[in-house]
């Protein structure tokens, strides 16, 4: 699955710190711990004919990861959403959008790690791009990746981190075989996610997924969780090993950029029948219908 250039994207207004900017004369300094350090927070949003889907959650989510990095300025969610309305509006933008939001521990006054010589406050960057689910209907096949997710007493995952580099490296070798994405496990051997998306099982009739010990908490993931609930869908949260995920009859994978997916092959194996199953679509169907009712006009 490799994304390919939109031309109505040509000409996209971003957001730099409240200046509306063509995309080609954007700039950020060096000295932004972005650049620097890759220190910044950063949250995925999706416009459903003229709603954010889920946005509070998602602002509550990037507050949650710049408070855990102790940023010492965090924007208002009001100062958020006025901004992502003068992005939305500058690009006449009101469905089939991805909305990325960046924010940083802001500009160093020379390089170097120590977040005290951050004393200009925060950075917030928003793009908003043309862009529909990535991923092919029919569904992704995936390989296991030889890189572990590392757990949190090493690097919290549940910080939204800018800081993706295990996930890149998980992404070349998915490249390397011709695949789609990666399935990444834990220094355990159980589930984490892949490198782009939350995973779930269907086994025996419960939909399951994996804790948050090595993976960030997702939006669209809560949601299948929420859905499972409110149509009585017997569910659980657990360690899920690479056994069960093997013997699956479906697997499907959740995130704001591809939505709800299903997965038709693992490590070179057909998974179930190659392609979604009843829950899968069952799962995506509800999703869709909360998708078309919901979101905040921003």
């Amino acid at each position: 699955m490799l994304q390919t250039y939109r031309p109505e994207n040509a000409d996209l207004i971003v957001n730099i710190n409240g200046r509306l900017v063509h995309r080609d004369e954007a700039g950020v300094s060096p000295f932004d711990s972005s650049v620097q350090n890759g220190d910044a927070v950063w949250e995925g949003l999706r416009l459903y004919n003229g709603r954010v889907f889920r946005l509070q959650a998602h602002l509550d989510r990037l507050r949650r990861s710049a408070a855990a990095l102790s940023y010492a300025s965090i924007p208002t969610d009001d100062g958020i959403r006025h901004e992502l309305r003068r992005t939305l509006e500058a690009n006449a933008m009101t469905d089939g959008v991805h909305i990325r939001l960046t924010l940083s521990r802001g500009i160093k006054y020379t390089s170097g790690l120590d977040p005290r010589i951050n004393n200009a406050g925060h950075s917030l960057f928003i793009l908003a791009e043309h862009k529909p689910p990535v991923y092919d209907n029919s569904g992704v096949r995936l390989i296991t990746s030889s890189l572990r997710r590392p757990p949190t007493n090493v690097l919290d995952q549940r910080i939204h981190s800018c800081n993706q580099l295990t996930s890149i490296l998980a992404k070349i070798e998915a490249n390397a075989a011709g695949v789609d994405d990666a399935l990444m496990l834990d220094t355990r051997g159980f589930l984490a996610e892949t490198n782009a998306t939350h995973v779930f099982i269907v086994l025996d009739g419960v939909v399951t997924t994996s804790t948050t010990c090595a993976c960030p908490e997702g939006i669209t993931r809560d949601t299948v969780l929420e859905i499972c609930r409110t149509h009585d869908i017997p569910h659980e949260v657990r360690d899920v090993s690479p056994e069960e995920i093997r013997a699956a009859p479906e697997v499907f994978c959740t995130g704001t950029m591809g939505e709800i997916i299903p997965v038709i092959e693992l490590d070179g194996q057909p998974v179930g029948a190659a392609a979604a199953g009843a829950m899968t679509m069952r799962i995506a169907a509800q999703f869709r219908q909360l998708t078309r009712v919901e979101g905040e006009v921003v």
